[in-house]
Order: structure tokens, then C-alpha cells, then sequence
């Protein structure tokens, strides 16, 4: 993987093979920041990864200047990777390890970005549970997005707080945001 934008683009991370993982490709993960730059300074947001695996996603905002960003990953490698990889690069990144729902059911914060890349195999059940969690639980902030990453064959355009998907190749990523920040938009 590498990072595409910010003050380390172009450098290449490698991970370690065994780590149970399917990284963001380059292509979606590009496009997905060509949505959010029109939206954020990466400078004055806060992102909550969840799912981190290697920790692709976090390390793109970090590069771009995100400062308060938190990675949680139940994989006990994943998260020491994303440790070893936030201190070689000096990326401020608080790295949790942690089941995601559990997490979720006892974090008090609060981030402008929420991106979750589960398994593509999860149930709509799952899928459907980040989401109640995430906007039960007033993590996201009011202008802000939970983005899921998932397969194409996976459809969450019927969840609560659905707002819009983009698809780049195999993958899918579904936003969702407060209705509030909908009905602002459609006036």
C-alpha cells in the first residue's frame, strides 16, 4: 500500500503477510479522499478508524495533517503493526486494541470522520450495529460522516441515517449522516 496525498506521499508501507486483512485499494482510497477534501480540513478533524487492519486509512489522514486520530483493531498484529508503522513515521495516532462493538458501546468521544472497513462477509446485522452504535451513541459530530466500507453485493442503503454510496470496483463505501445535515442540504 502507499500513501497517496500529505507529507509522505508516495512512500510505500508494507505489511506483514499473515495480518488478517484486505487493505483499501489505491483507486478506491484516492477517490474516497477526493470526496472528503471538499467537505473537511483534514487539519481540524478529528477520525475514529474502525477496523484498522493495517492501518491504510489512518495513515492517509495523518499525512494530510489529521492530528486526532484513533485506530481500533481487535487483531492483536494489526494493532502492533499500526503501533510500529505511527512511530516510524511519527504519526500521532492512538492505536487501540479492541473488539470494535465493544468499543463502540463505551467510547466518549467525539470524530468529525468515522470509517469502518469490516469483513466483506458480515451479516446485515453487523453492518446494521456499527451504524445504530456509532449515531446512538453521539460519536459522530453533527457535520460529520460514518463511511463503510463494504463489498458491492452488500446493499445498506436501508439503514437509518443512509445518505449515499460510491463505488469503485469491488468495493463500496455507504455514507451516512445526522438527518439534519440532509434536510440543510435539500433546502
Amino acid at each position: 500500500m502507499r500513501i497517496i496525498s500529505g507529507k509522505y506521499k508516495g512512500r510505500r508501507i508494507t505489511a506483514p503477510k499473515k495480518l488478517p486483512v484486505r487493505p483499501t485499494t489505491d483507486l478506491a482510497k484516492e477517490s474516497l479522499f477526493n470526496i472528503l477534501n471538499n467537505d473537511f480540513y483534514f487539519d481540524e478533524i478529528t477520525l475514529l478508524d474502525l477496523f484498522s487492519g493495517t492501518g491504510n486509512i489512518s495513515y492517509e489522514f495523518a499525512s494530510r495533517g489529521c492530528k486526532q486520530i484513533t485506530a481500533v483493531d481487535a487483531d492483536y498484529g494489526c494493532a502492533a503493526f499500526i503501533r510500529k508503522t505511527t512511530e516510524e513515521f511519527e504519526f500521532d495516532i492512538n492505536v487501540i486494541k479492541s473488539d470494535v462493538f465493544k468499543f463502540l458501546e463505551r467510547v466518549k468521544l467525539k470524530a468529525n470522520v468515522v470509517f469502518a472497513d469490516p469483513p466483506y462477509d458480515f451479516s446485515d446485522e453487523k453492518f446494521s450495529q456499527i451504524r445504530q452504535l456509532v449515531f446512538d451513541n453521539d460519536i459522530l459530530t453533527d457535520n460529520g460522516y460514518l463511511i463503510i466500507e463494504h463489498s458491492t453485493y452488500t446493499k445498506l442503503d436501508h439503514l437509518d441515517n443512509f445518505s449515499y454510496s460510491k463505488k469503485y470496483g469491488g468495493c463500496m463505501f455507504s455514507f451516512f449522516e445526522h438527518p439534519q445535515v440532509k434536510s440543510q442540504e435539500e433546502e
